[in-house]
């Protein structure tokens, strides 16, 4: 169940609707009941004053520096804020704790650039040792042509528990299913493999794409997955014959990007021909929209939780926020003075975060295109940036070699 804070009002009854929620889902036990009247609380808080007035401004926290002898490439964030990972040139990832700055262990073992990753974490709050070895981790992909799967798990974490093997050139792109049960590399070889998380085994290759894969995801339930390639296509594979059902055409260059909305009933795609698109699942034989309002390379693209907003990044300098039904431009984001490289949504929806050339990440309020916070303190281009579910911890990473972790100052929000 997704809840939004602009379902909230200042009359909700936050007992009650808890107690309707947890009437509904079997996983909200009497044990769990009091944490989630106390995330409806700050929802309502959230909802029922002037928003920007009520978020406070973020300040630097901690800064996960030294741990790296090479650049880092990539970050990764679990939805809680608690665990963030850092993937290098070194040829390690290493998990921290964000609350704390400490490194709490390195993954050792590729042969080359840890490039790529992603994080499995569970959101059922249960005990780690209830947990199946292959729920909790982190799938590196490296351009040692291999891809690894590591336990997080508090009584064996970070013990490798299998390698996949078959790519011959680079891996770019990693996903995993929730929980962690399948896993997809997208290559330079022109190649997406599906592996299994619990013994690495090959179970499939997906190879129809005329040019390199750098994007996949998989959908919710792991039965699809969809890989974006600079042959200027996005395909759609059935995960359990894999069968490629549909190929989406339209886009004039290389895609740098592709993505499902929350419900996976639309994908979005970004290209270097300047031009996002949105397609339609369920009817793939064309392009549902195609948004032309960038001057130059669009290099991410992201839905809002609801699925009703596209943000755009481009090298343009600018993002942008798309209406998905109509394709019209809501608002433009201009203060960047280099090409913006990530757009983030806050969960709600209310910011988005971006990072950019110009060594600077900037949150800005949706609505308007105003600029709320400049986040300055890198010395390198910004590349990546994660939020919280709470939205009150950022993680930004730069190529001066560090992750920096940015807390939210309202009492409210923490």
């Amino acid at each position: 169940m997704t809840i939004q804070a602009s379902n909230f009002e200042i009359r909700t009854d936050v007992v009650g609707l808890a107690t309707r929620i947890a009437s509904d889902e079997p996983l909200v036990t009497p044990k769990i009941l009091p944490q989630l009247e106390a995330v409806l609380r700050k929802l309502k808080d959230k909802s029922s004053d002037n928003w920007d007035s009520v978020r406070g401004q973020f300040s630097v926290d901690k800064s996960l520096s030294g741990g790296h002898l090479l650049p880092i490439t990539n970050v990764s964030i679990d939805k809680h804020g608690d665990i963030c990972a850092t993937g290098s040139y070194d040829r390690t990832c290493k998990i921290w704790n964000t609350r704390t700055g400490t490194m709490n262990v390195t993954l050792a073992g590729h042969e080359d650039a840890v490039y790529t990753m992603s994080l499995a974490i569970p959101e059922r709050l249960v005990p780690f040792a209830h947990i199946r070895l292959n729920e909790v981790g982190v799938l590196t992909g490296s351009f040692d042509k291999t891809a690894r799967w590591w336990s997080l798990r508090e009584d064996d974490g970070g013990e490798c528990l299998c390698v996949m093997r078959g790519h011959t050139a680079q891996i770019v792109a990693v996903d995993v299913t929730r929980p962690g049960q399948m896993v997809a590399t997208s290559s330079i070889d022109r190649t997406t493999r599906l592996f299994s998380a619990a013994t690495g085994q090959n179970l499939a290759t997906l190879s129809e794409h005329t040019g390199e894969v750098v994007a996949n995801q998989f959908d919710n339930s792991g039965s699809t997955v969809i890989t974006g390639s600079f042959d200027s296509t996005v395909k759609i594979w059935d995960t359990r014959t894999a069968r490629c059902i549909a190929t989406l055409f339209g886009h004039t260059a290389e895609l740098s990007v592709c993505c499902y909305d929350f419900g996976c009933h639309m994908i979005a795609s970004g290209s270097l021909d300047c031009t996002a698109k949105l397609w339609d699942v369920r009817r793939t034989d064309c392009c549902r929209d195609t948004i032309g309002g960038h001057t130059d390379e669009v290099l991410d693209v992201s839905f809002d939780s609801v699925g009703r907003r596209l943000a755009t990044a481009s090298s343009d300098n600018s993002a942008c926020i798309w209406d998905v039904n109509s394709g019209d431009l809501i608002t433009a984001m201009i203060g960047h003075t280099d090409e913006v490289s990530k757009v983030v949504w806050e969960p709600a929806g209310h910011h988005l975060l971006t990072t950019s050339q110009d060594h600077i990440s900037m949150f800005w309020n949706t609505e308007t295109g105003e600029c709320l916070q400049e986040l300055k303190g890198h010395k390198d281009h910004v590349f990546s940036a994660e939020i919280s579910y709470l939205g009150d911890t950022i993680l930004t990473a730069s190529k001066d070699n560090t992750c920096v972790i940015w807390r939210q100052s309202n009492s409210k929000i923490n």
